[in-house]
């Protein structure tokens, strides 16, 4: 069975992902509790909170890989990838975390480099 898996990280760190190809079995992530759209948005949004803490406070867009994979623990491959929600602009320092993030096709994340 699939599995629909959300990965936290920063615009920045889509750079590395598409440099390594994928990501570690040890990277974050969150799945969602069922199918359900709230299932999905409710894992999205803690994804999102945990991809602020990257930044630390500071100015940075947020990031969140979503990815369809078989086993929910295992390293990610770039091929997996199927949507990128990321900040559409740079946040300033102290924004707030529960804001949306807007979705962008896998053809699209070279852009938002």
């Amino acid at each position: 069975m699939t599995a629909r898996i959300y990965l936290p990280t920063t615009v920045a760190g889509l750079a590395e992902l598409l440099e390594a190809r994928g990501l570690p079995a040890s990277a974050e992530r969150f799945v969602a509790p069922d199918d359900s759209e709230d299932g999905e948005y409710a894992a999205l949004m803690a994804a999102a909170a945990a991809s602020a803490t990257l930044l630390d406070g500071g100015a940075g867009r947020r990031a969140v890989v979503v990815a369809e994979v078989d086993d929910e623990d295992a390293a990610v491959d770039l091929a997996d990838v199927v949507a990128v929600h990321a900040d559409p602009e740079d946040r300033p320092a102290g924004a707030d975390p529960d804001d949306d993030l807007a979705w962008y096709a896998t053809q699209e994340v070279p852009h938002l480099l």
